[in-house]
């Protein structure tokens, strides 16, 4: 696989060619082994998705692994998990909720943690997935913000699989108009966009993408 990786990885940066964005592997369908292919190819950012299988993940991989590497939750939130996710992920960008993000802010308040996180938008409005809508995060934006453990990095998007191009280009350049507009009415910077997977990394990224979240792409030949 390591050859794999390092290939992908190449194609990847030559695709996304001159934007720089955090290259995010998404490895929530891998083995530790995965990671430390990645890991050894470069990356230091790793995505799961499910709390209780990624902390047995990460326990299982070389301490210097663990130790130089960041965590990223990229899946629901259950609240009953954020405990543990706090405990263990330096960012969770699927905020869909204030009750949610409250509760990140008193888990890490006890454990005397500044959590990150990034607030999902679902512009699509796909009644499948989860999210605020562009009207809703206005609405909870600055209770959120005012919670004093956590601290708002960015947005996040998962754009509808199979989407054509131009749509894509419409709700990618959403997000970004939404990041925009949120700094200017609440007086704040939001360093991250989060969106861009292995089908449409190319295209969010043209958007201001800061963290492409690439699993499939990195990993199959």
């Amino acid at each position: 696989m390591q050859d794999t990786v390092r290939k992908n990885l190449i194609q990847i940066q030559e695709d996304i060619a001159p934007y720089k964005p955090n290259i995010i592997a998404v490895t929530k369908y891998f083995d530790e082994s995965a990671i430390i292919e990645a890991y050894n190819a470069g990356l230091r950012d790793f995505a799961e998705s499910r709390v209780i299988e990624a902390i047995a993940k990460i326990n299982n991989l070389p301490a210097e692994i663990r130790n130089n590497s960041r965590f990223h939750f990229i899946g629901h939130l259950q609240t009953n998990k954020v405990k543990k996710a706090v405990g263990v992920f330096d960012y969770i960008h699927s905020v869909d909720s204030y009750k949610l993000a409250k509760t990140i802010s008193d888990e890490a308040h006890n454990i005397g943690k500044i959590q990150k996180i990034l607030l999902q938008v679902n512009n699509a409005n796909e009644e499948q997935k989860f999210g605020f809508s562009i009207q809703e995060i206005f609405d909870v934006f600055i209770s959120i913000k005012e919670l004093p453990n956590i601290k708002i990095t960015g947005l996040m998007n998962m754009a509808p699989l199979g989407a054509f191009e131009d749509e894509l280009n419409i709700l990618f350049g959403e997000i970004f108009q939404l990041k925009q507009k949120l700094e200017h009415e609440f007086n704040c910077t939001l360093d991250e966009l989060s969106m861009g997977m292995s089908q449409d990394y190319k295209i969010a990224v043209k958007h201001g993408a800061t963290m492409l979240r690439i699993g499939r792409k990195l990993f199959i030949k």
